[in-house]
């Protein structure tokens, strides 16, 4: 059998060694599975085989990958302009430095790491080392790829993994440095910023790697009192993008700006910034010390007031905000106190998102003050009226849930569910009929509403 060391780098000769690696591997699995005692040398073979058959895929890939560098490198004259002066290669990254000059960012960057401060072509002394993309040459090799019926991602595949995760770090720190600049450069950092943690993880931990970076990319937003509202909603869709990396979400939170700033967001900007704002709460908050911070924080009533807002745009992020905040007890007490139940109430009596709704009030059900609130505010028809009209279980399970809490403390309200069971029998149906949690708290109801009746005919 051919080793994993001596395969042919030929691609026909490496197709033709893949047939009979998989034919053999074919046999040895077939003998292995059919052969109640196994053998053991089959097995062996049998990983072998496998080893050289991953050996040749990764010499496939090699080879796939470096074809168009190549191509381009040897077969393909390419314009001067889209050659680094440093690599002599074709530019993957195009990068302006201060003397005005264009390099291929790894390379110049790794220029600058080697302690030299002057630029490679001019030999000028550079008044600082800053990185700008250069656009313009980025479209002009794009178009000219397009032209050539090539693929920029492979014919730029010549960079190794140090060199771009070196070029990562370097542009991320060039983009932070640009936080502290002019207007102009802020939005520019920013807009790269949010696409950046967007579609590359790598930066999104890049933030936790260097202790000052999210306070750099916040200071914009939290000075002074006028805010340049298209730079607050990339900065603050940015912090989400960052809060999504589950490493991240415990640093982030205890930053002392990041729960003031998602506050000011929250009551201020475009929706899109509010609504974002209320997806890093909900982010954060997975994590059980989060959610103490942010409900000591008193982030819950700019939450609830957007809620009440009703925008339809940012309601499902405000609901999943205060949803997962609520699960601890003490949040609840806050959120009762901030109106939450009032303006839940209301969603639910227009029919506004009420699987939402229905989810948070079932959860504040567990806190007395929100029960008798409930009760004041019409709850038991509404909820009853929902079980009616609903066709989903998971909803018709939280309205009986909140239902059997409010009959637990107000005796009181078990007169409307006896008239409800009177015209719709509503509750018995749910008994029957619904999923184990809502036949159980159907039943509950009731069990107290014949008891109830039993004592009235005693007496």
């Amino acid at each position: 059998m051919a080793k994993p060391g001596v395969l042919d780098s030929d691609p026909e000769v490496m197709l033709k060694k893949a047939l009979e690696l998989k034919k053999e591997l074919k046999k040895l699995v077939k003998s292995i599975v059919d052969d109640e005692d196994i053998s053991i040398e089959a097995i062996d073979k049998a990983k072998e085989t496998l080893c050289v058959l991953k050996d040749l895929k990764l010499r496939k890939k090699s080879q796939s990958s470096n074809s168009m560098s190549f191509k381009i490198n040897k077969n393909v004259t390419f314009p001067d302009e889209f050659k680094c002066p440093l690599s002599k290669e074709f530019m993957r990254d195009p990068v302006i430095v201060a003397s005005g000059q264009t390099y291929d960012r790894p390379f110049i960057q790794r220029w600058f790491n080697a302690g030299n401060r002057t630029c490679p072509q001019t030999h000028q002394v550079l008044s600082h080392t800053l990185l700008t993309p250069n656009h313009l040459i980025r479209e002009m090799i794009e178009k000219w790829s397009k032209n050539q019926g090539l693929e920029l991602c492979n014919a730029m595949s010549y960079i190794s993994d140090e060199g771009a995760k070196e070029a990562d770090q370097s542009h991320f720190l060039c983009l932070l440095e640009k936080m502290s600049s002019t207007l102009c450069d802020q939005k520019e950092a920013a807009k790269q910023l949010r696409l950046l943690t967007k579609k590359h993880p790598c930066f999104r931990v890049l933030f936790c790697d260097f202790e000052h970076a999210i306070p750099q990319l916040l200071k914009p937003i939290c000075e002074g009192d006028s805010i340049n509202h298209e730079l607050q909603e990339d900065v603050i869709t940015t912090l989400l993008n960052i809060s999504i990396h589950d490493n991240n979400k415990k640093q982030v939170a205890e930053i002392p700006m990041v729960i003031p700033i998602l506050k000011k967001a929250l009551r201020c900007g475009t929706i899109e910034t509010r609504a974002n704002a209320a997806a890093t709460l909900f982010t954060l908050s997975a994590l059980d010390s989060n959610k103490e911070l942010i409900g000591k924080s008193n982030a819950l009533k700019p939450l609830i007031d957007l809620l009440e807002e009703g925008n339809p745009l940012a309601m499902k992020d405000v609901a999943s905000a205060i949803f997962t905040l609520c699960m601890m007890h003490d949040n609840k007490a806050i959120a009762v106190k901030d109106g939450a139940v009032r303006v839940i109430m209301a969603k639910m009596k227009n029919r506004v998102h009420v699987d939402e709704s229905l989810a948070i009030l079932a959860l504040l059900s567990t806190h007395q003050k929100a029960v008798l609130e409930m009760a004041e505010l019409g709850a038991v028809p509404c909820l009853l009226s929902i079980m009616r009209e609903s066709s989903c279980e998971r909803n018709k399970e939280n309205c009986v849930a909140i239902l059997q809490t409010i009959c637990l403390y107000d005796r009181s309200k078990l007169r409307e569910i006896k008239e409800e069971e009177n015209s719709h029998r509503t509750i018995s149906e749910l008994a029957k009929s619904g999923t184990s949690r809502a036949k159980r708290k159907a039943s509950g109801i009731l069990e107290r509403l014949h008891r109830v009746v039993n004592i009235t005919h005693t007496a």
